[in-house]
C-alpha cells in the first residue's frame, strides 16, 4: 500500500488499478479466509488378503475359535473320564459285594455240612464232599458269567444313555450342569444293569 501511495501521488486508486496491481489472488485470498479445507484421497484404502480372510471367516463361522474349541474338548474329555472312573468304582463295589456274599454262603454251607459229617458215617462224608464240589462249580460258573457280562458297551440301552450324555456335553460346553438329567439316566441304567447281574448270581 505504501508503494501504491507514492505511485499515485495522493490520488485515490481505482478498483481497476488495484486489481491490475495485485491480481485476482487478492480477492481469492480474502474470500477464502476462515473457510474449511477438505482434502480428498484419490488412492483407495486396501487391506491385506490375510485380514480379508480373517474377517470373512469370522462372519461365515459364528462358532468358537480353535483355541476355545480345544478348551471345550478338554473339558468334555475330563468330564467323561470322571464319569468312567465313577462307573468303574461302582463296578468294583458290586464285585466286592458279590465276592463277600458268595464267601459267606460258602462258609455257611461248609459249617452245615461239617455238622452232618460229625453226626453221620463215611457215606455222609462222601455225600458232603460231592455237594461241596458242586457248590464250588456253581460259584465258578457264576463268577465267569459275571465276568463275561459286565461289559457295559454290550448293552445298547446303556450305550444310548452314554451317547446322550456326550451329545449334551458338546451342546452345552459352558453350562454342563444342564445335562444332569442325561447323567442321572445313564447312572440309573448302569445301576440297574449291575443289580440285574447281582440277582442273576443267586
Amino acid at each position: 500500500m505504501i508503494a501504491l501511495y507514492h505511485s499515485t501521488r495522493g490520488q485515490t486508486p481505482s478498483v481497476r488499478s488495484l486489481a491490475d496491481k495485485f491480481g485476482p489472488e487478492m480477492g481469492a485470498a480474502q474470500s477464502t479466509t476462515g473457510s474449511e479445507k477438505v482434502f480428498r484421497n484419490e488412492t483407495p484404502i486396501q487391506f491385506s488378503p490375510d485380514v480379508v480372510d480373517q474377517l470373512q471367516d469370522r462372519e461365515a463361522s459364528p462358532g468358537p475359535t480353535p483355541e476355545r474349541q480345544t478348551t471345550i474338548d478338554q473339558h468334555i474329555r475330563s468330564r467323561i473320564e470322571h464319569e468312567v472312573k465313577q462307573l468303574r468304582k461302582q463296578e468294583e463295589e458290586v464285585q466286592n459285594s458279590i465276592a463277600l456274599a458268595l464267601e459267606k454262603e460258602n462258609l455257611d454251607k461248609e459249617k452245615s455240612m461239617g455238622g452232618e459229617v460229625e453226626g453221620g458215617d463215611s457215606a455222609g462224608a462222601v455225600k458232603s464232599s460231592a455237594a461241596l464240589f458242586g457248590d464250588l462249580e456253581d460259584i465258578r460258573s457264576k463268577i465267569e458269567r459275571f465276568q463275561t457280562r459286565r461289559t457295559l458297551q454290550d448293552h445298547p440301552e446303556v450305550k444310548s444313555y452314554q451317547e446322550a450324555v456326550l451329545t449334551c456335553y458338546k451342546s452345552h460346553p459352558v453350562t454342563t450342569l444342564d445335562c444332569w438329567q442325561e447323567v442321572n439316566k445313564f447312572k440309573e441304567s448302569v445301576r440297574a444293569l449291575e443289580q440285574g447281574y447281582f440277582k442273576s448270581l443267586h
